[in-house]
């Protein structure tokens, strides 16, 4: 063919042509020679893709993308000569299960820096997908750096150039729907979001198994095509909480709510230098993985906690332009997986936001108004005051991702006052340390002491601080703003409070790295301790609700610590080490 390239072997057929393996007598090396007719398929349209990925890839130079050594029209064809890339698809070793997950955050940092590299020559690639993703030999690796070497991205056929015409006709959509941006499908111009889209969708089905936009049929994956995707910790709850909300991000409908693919590469980065907490063992196929979950003391790789397989549809027949040749197994040459390292804040969130219940903030603020309108027409003002004062703190509530929605998680606040009742409420920091984020942790620990004060008012006892002989009855306030203003929410705006919010948040966020799950012994001596502390900083703290009074310990001061120590040490037994 052309005078110097004898084809060996055909690799893949389709509506877009015919690629070869096939070797250059000349240059005395094997090279993907890909045929496109000209006068098949759509003719024209075909002619000018082809020529699109010849001018794309003549602007990149990247070891994460297949070069493009020649390109030329000969009759009624035009032939793209390439690199060939000894190895697979990723959507090949998707549907087989075949990657580790640090694998896979390998290849998505390749394809990141070669994404960056593109967008920085303006080209828009457009059509990311499995299917256009080589992932080669592990024993090619050695080449170059691992962060490089993982993948390699080809097929810039419907790639957007900057300086020329776009390749679609008036009402035409290039790409493929299940990995396609929403603006993208809406026939807009697209830029570098659009591309970070789909290369995070592409990570999303490779660490779970799942493709959450494609449905049964073309029409139901364009119904899901713009919709908020299911967060990745759904599927995969033992995966860093940086990393699922990172591609969350990435994945939102907004182009302008995703940030940047350099965001998404620091944060592969950063997870693959703290390493997994779990992963699955790379090279050990589906079956394998179930023995070893079947029979755990057979073999010392059950010692980790594999990913629980997906079945999934058998994989889509290999792109036309594929060039690739069959891949060894995987992982002859790896070693174990690291475990998770010393960051304990993308823990499994056993207490969770509430996922299920994000709003945006408008709305929980619009469902306080209504409480507090609700009790001044029955005539409550003071209590409306104190629902005011209560719920105000919702303003400046963590938000959840980029969606800036407000989770549920806000409501465990309420545990604060509950166990106050019972003489427990030392206990309550010990829940907030649960969340994955140290900012959740700090803000549910604090809006649970402020709950927890005001509420004394309200069920006229003592619940930590104040004795009941210091607060009014709830007749005298309850029908009263200033009264309620004066008697009740004044007292407790002062210096010991403010403390007293401040221990416990700050006792809520050091939990996760005093118990770490890794010794029982270092865990309970390490828990005691915190415990211990907790409960012999709050008495130090309440002089200051008063400027002429002395207040006794904090009611349940000791059992609440001890309470919040078996909390702490059981949840860290739930969730496994840090």
């Amino acid at each position: 063919m052309l005078g110097r390239y004898r084809l060996l072997e055909r690799l893949g057929a389709g509506g877009f042509g015919v690629v070869w393996r096939a070797h250059d007598e000349l240059l005395l090396r094997e090279v993907a020679v890909k045929r496109v007719l000209l006068g098949a398929g759509e003719g024209p349209i075909d002619g000018e893709r082809a020529q699109r990925e010849a001018l794309a890839a003549a602007r990149l130079t990247h070891p994460a993308i297949v070069a493009l050594y020649e390109a030329c029209p000969v009759d009624d064809a035009f032939y793209l000569i390439s690199e060939l890339v000894d190895g697979d698809t990723l959507a090949k070793l998707i549907a087989e299960d075949a990657l580790a997950d640090e694998e896979i955050l390998e290849i998505g940092l390749a394809l990141a820096a070669a994404l960056s590299h593109a967008h920085a020559r303006g080209v828009i690639h457009r059509d990311i997908k499995p299917q256009n993703v080589l992932v080669p030999h592990p024993a090619h690796e050695h080449e170059l750096p691992r962060e490089l070497a993982a993948a390699k991205l080809t097929d810039f056929g419907g790639a957007s150039l900057v300086g020329e015409e776009a390749l679609t006709r008036t009402g035409d959509v290039l790409g493929t729907l299940a990995y396609m941006a929403p603006e993208q499908s809406d026939g807009h111009e697209v830029a570098e979001q659009a591309d970070l889209y789909s290369l995070a969708l592409v990570l999303y089905e490779a660490l779970s198994g799942v493709n959450p936009v494609r449905g049964a049929t073309p029409a139901a994956t364009v119904r899901r095509i713009g919709r908020r995707l299911p967060p990745l910790g759904r599927e995969r709850r033992d995966l860093p909480t940086q990393l699922t909300r990172a591609l969350d991000r990435a994945l939102a409908p907004s182009p302008r709510e995703r940030g940047s693919i350099e965001e998404l590469r620091l944060v592969l980065t950063e997870t693959l230098a703290r390493g997994l907490k779990r992963s699955r063992w790379p090279g050990r196929s589906r079956d394998a993985r179930r023995v070893d979950r079947e029979h755990p003391d057979d073999d010392e790789c059950s010692q980790l906690s594999p990913r629980e397989p997906v079945m999934r549809a058998p994989a889509a027949a290999m792109a036309s332009h594929t060039q690739v040749a069959p891949r060894q197994p995987l992982g002859a040459s790896r070693q174990p997986p690291a475990s998770f390292a010393d960051e304990p804040d993308d823990e499994g969130q056993l207490l969770a936001t509430p996922r299920g219940i994000r709003l945006p903030r408008a709305v929980w603020l619009v469902g306080a108004l209504a409480l507090i309108v609700w009790q001044l027409s029955t005539g409550h003002p003071g209590i409306a005051l104190l629902a005011f004062a209560a719920l105000l703190a919702l303003a400046v509530a963590p938000a959840d991702g980029a969606s800036g929605h407000v989770g549920a998680g806000w409501l465990i606040c309420a545990l604060a006052p509950v166990f106050g009742l019972a003489g427990l409420a030392g206990a309550f920091p010990a829940i907030a340390g649960q969340a994955s984020r140290w900012r959740d942790r700090v803000w549910l620990a604090a809006l649970g002491y402020w709950w927890l004060a005001l509420a004394g008012a309200l069920f006229e006892r003592r619940l930590w601080l104040v004795e009941p002989a210091q607060l009014p009855a709830r007749a005298a306030w309850e029908g009263s703003l200033s009264t309620t203003a004066t008697h009740v929410i004044e007292p407790l705006l002062v210096l010991g409070t403010l403390l007293g919010a401040l221990l416990w948040a700050l006792a809520a966020a050091v939990l996760p790295w005093i118990v770490r799950g890794r010794s029982a012994a270092v865990d309970l001596v390490a828990v005691t301790v915190w415990s211990a502390v907790l409960a012999a900083a709050a008495p130090m703290l309440d002089a200051g609700l008063g400027a002429h009074a002395s207040y006794p310990s904090p009611r349940g001061a000791v059992l609440g610590a001890i309470l919040g120590a078996v909390l702490a040490m059981v949840t860290r037994a739930l969730r496994g080490p840090v």
